[in-house]
């Protein structure tokens, strides 16, 4: 036992000081800290001169005033200025002096015609906001032809009401589904490239201490199966070390700003109504598909002989994580889809799945039992079947060929 913790340890602080890990967990940290900060980032960066647009009219009808005012109602921060010449107006869009002008006409078939044009249409926020005013004032002009009441037009604008409510017991509203997604959505991408760049990771190590020889002197004191379970837990450590900084620069700078980030674009993320659980399995989940990976990784990295046929001999193992994030994702507008619910029991694919469905729906709890009953039993059978890999894969020097290296590994370990 004292050997399995002085590689362990050694694993850690090794992988701990490097420069790759402390540039990794630096470059991580600033960006939390800036996706957090964001909106105070865009507010001190943001100008706060209005944008200007001018306007020809050329209906005849003096549509301007009552077209400037259809822009403030729909956006303050656009400024809407007169103009007759389109040849100066033109130019001063040429000089970045205003952002855009307005052609206001006449249409035979829709009655008003807007033609927007500025240096640069990329930006599409001005124009639909130009389009949505114009859209109102020709209901308006429209309503007015028809001698329609202020009544009737608002009725006519009046959006029928509409709301969707779930008759199963404890089922989540669409409110607590939108916060869900957002929030599910962020920790679908840390379980996903922690388990994947954790995963690999000790696939490296092996390899890396292969190639240097260094493998033949640990397996003469210490025994393969240690080596391997010391490596997992030593870069399982690494990652919790990470991710204890990760989360706690990002806990205190969103509490921090957790007023500005509960309104706009934060707020389908629901950082104001946490649940608990939620993060809870996120750890549980991600903690399991990276002992279930990194035993993988660690049987594949062992029968490896060169750094460079790493990525070659796991990209069957990065296949099965990148196939179980896209059904993530596409489940994510549909987490109670079938196909979802029978691919959260495949322990190869539970990890995220299982976690979409626990984090967006109200999972009965023997399902969630089951799933990571069934990830722990999948995580000791390839504990058991990979250390006999790994025992008969350290000792292989050569080319490897994926399926017969293993089964060489295998072979292999039977005689030692």
């Amino acid at each position: 036992m004292n050997k399995f913790w002085i590689v362990l340890s050694h694993t850690y602080i090794s992988k701990l000081k490097t420069k790759s890990f402390i540039i990794t967990t630096v470059i991580m940290m600033a960006l939390v800290l800036i996706l957090s900060n964001m909106t105070n980032i865009l507010k001190a960066f943001g100008s706060d001169e209005q944008e200007q647009v001018a306007v020809i009219d050329q209906t005849g009808d003096h549509l301007f005033d009552s077209y400037k005012a259809e822009v403030e109602a729909v956006n303050d921060e656009i400024t809407i200025i007169a103009s007759q010449d389109e040849g100066n107006v033109e130019k001063k869009v040429t000089d970045e002096e205003i952002r855009g002008y307005l052609l206001l006409e006449k249409d035979v078939n829709y009655g008003l015609k807007g033609t927007y044009k500025a240096n640069q249409i990329s930006d599409s926020l001005i124009s639909n906001d130009l389009f949505l005013a114009l859209s109102h004032l020709k209901s308006k002009r429209t309503a007015s032809e028809l001698n329609l009441t202020d009544q009737q037009i608002v009725q006519l604008n009046t959006p029928p009401a509409y709301e969707t409510i779930a008759l199963a017991e404890n089922a989540k509203s669409e409110e607590d589904l939108n916060q869900a997604r957002g929030l599910v959505y962020v920790l679908l991408f840390v379980i996903y490239f922690g388990v994947l760049m954790y995963a690999t990771m000790i696939a490296m190590e092996v390899a890396t201490e292969k190639t240097s020889r260094v493998m033949e002197i640990l397996i003469s004191s210490v025994s393969p199966i240690t080596q391997m379970f010391a490596k997992i837990l030593g870069v399982a450590l690494l990652s919790l070390t990470q991710m204890i900084l990760f989360f706690g620069v990002g806990y205190v700078s969103i509490k921090r700003n957790l007023t500005d980030m509960n309104e706009g674009f934060f707020a389908i993320f629901g950082f104001g109504n946490t649940n608990i659980s939620t993060i809870i399995y996120a750890i549980i989940f991600a903690m399991l598909g990276y002992l279930l990976y990194a035993t993988l990784a660690a049987c594949l990295g062992s029968v490896v002989s060169k750094i460079e046929d790493v990525q070659q001999m796991i990209s069957p193992m990065t296949m099965l994580v990148v196939i179980a994030f896209l059904i993530a994702m596409f489940g994510l507008g549909n987490p109670s889809a079938s196909y979802i619910t029978i691919t959260s029991f495949i322990p190869f694919f539970s990890p995220m799945i299982m976690f979409l469905r626990v984090g967006m729906l109200n999972v009965p709890f023997w399902e969630i039992a089951i799933s990571i009953g069934l990830l722990i039993a999948t995580i000791i059978l390839l504990g058991i079947v990979g250390a006999r890999i790994y025992r008969g894969g350290v000792l292989m020097y050569g080319s490897s060929k994926s399926l017969k290296s293993i089964k060489s590994a295998l072979q292999l370990s039977k005689k030692k």
